[in-house]
């Protein structure tokens, strides 16, 4: 079972990680959500995988789930959920303001405007 896991654990995070360095707005978006998953169930697996364990240790119980990390886990969640919000939030403004879903996409037009703002060499100057 701890194989499984922490195979799902590394394959969601080396999925995260590409889409995280794509060049486009929504697989980043995907890849921050998919390693926010991956971060979730490494921490609930911390809290070792027992099947039919009572999370909260009561009299006659000798094994129980650490509840702490149960509790980190859905404080998580709706971190990243807020969080997953707001950056959609600033692609989509981004997307409006450059007509571009490019990470980088309103640094390029910028950066055109600019090289066409300043004069060239063989362009003839008026003079003064």
């Amino acid at each position: 079972m701890e194989l499984l896991v922490a195979s799902a654990v590394g394959l969601m995070a080396a999925a995260g990680i590409y889409l995280v360095l794509r060049a486009r707005t929504y697989p980043v978006i995907l890849g921050l959500a998919l390693l926010t998953y991956a971060t979730n169930v490494f921490i609930f697996v911390s809290g070792r995988l027992a099947v039919g364990v009572p999370p909260v240790l009561r009299a006659g119980i000798t094994s129980y789930t650490d509840p702490l990390p149960q509790a980190l886990v859905l404080t998580a969640i709706v971190i990243s959920f807020g969080m997953t919000a707001v950056i959609v939030v600033l692609a989509l403004r981004s997307y409006l303001e450059s007509d571009s879903d490019h990470v980088d996409g309103l640094a390029d037009s910028i950066a055109n405007e600019n090289l066409e703002a300043v004069p060239t060499a063989d362009a003839p100057t008026e003079p003064r």
